[in-house]
């Protein structure tokens, strides 16, 4: 059975959507997918089998989703002229492949219309070349198996991908932590608490390394007793 039940249509191609704000996409960026992540209240986050295939590789774009069938990309091509300028493709399958749907060949045409990258639940290929390229893809898997173009899907429909509902223009993070979704009504907010949270950490981070236990700066302590903890000098 699909872990990525369809909400969207099949046999749709939507021309025009509403992207997040590019002011709000710019702030995002500077924050990794675990401060958006805690900063939506633990929420939006794809699942962990959802990898870069490099290390060290950073996205944060405005969704183009796309839903695609088992070993068929065909709609990858069709998604490529709906791309613009900081633009992230999301794809999802409607039921469990991992077979190569992406290489460098569709990463050359995703670049040239304006793309920051690819978020696809199932497989890519030709990592050598798309690492040589830093065109940040997060894949559940890597494959070398090839896939045909012979059924429709859609492009920029609702779709869950990994776990995730994405909506075309949603903005899109990902890093070496994972992949987050944050809905493009909420993009402000969850920069501003983001920012908010690394102001916070920084402060704590400087406590910690003057010596000063995470016991005392949470003031753990009391709840430690309270819960039956003892400390024996024996």
């Amino acid at each position: 059975m699909s872990t990525n039940p369809v909400v969207g249509q099949i046999g749709v191609v939507k021309r025009n959507i509403a992207r997040a704000e590019e002011s709000a996409v710019r702030r995002l960026s500077e924050f990794g997918v675990a401060t958006v992540h805690e900063a939506m209240g633990r929420t939006g986050l794809m699942k962990n089998y959802m990898r870069p295939i490099y290390d060290g590789a950073h996205v944060c774009g405005t969704a183009v989703t796309v839903l695609l069938h088992p070993g068929d990309n065909w709609m990858l091509h069709v998604a490529a002229e709906q791309i613009r300028p900081g633009d992230i493709v999301v794809a999802t399958v409607t039921a469990d492949c991992t077979d190569g749907f992406f290489g460098d060949l569709l990463a050359t045409s995703f670049r040239a219309r304006g793309a920051v990258g690819l978020v696809i639940e199932g497989g890519c290929r030709d990592i050598f070349d798309l690492t040589a390229m830093k065109f940040p893809v997060f894949s559940r898997a890597v494959s070398a198996k090839g896939t045909i173009k012979a059924t429709v899907g859609s492009v920029n429909v609702p779709i869950v991908c990994a776990g995730a509902l994405v909506n075309p223009g949603d903005v899109v993070i990902g890093d070496d932590d994972g992949v987050v979704v944050v809905p493009a009504s909420v993009v402000h907010e969850t920069a501003d608490r983001a920012a908010a949270r690394v102001a916070n950490e920084e402060e704590k981070r400087r406590k910690l390394a003057s010596g000063v236990l995470g016991l005392d700066m949470y003031n753990m302590r009391e709840a430690l007793a309270e819960a039956g903890l003892t400390y024996v000098d024996d």
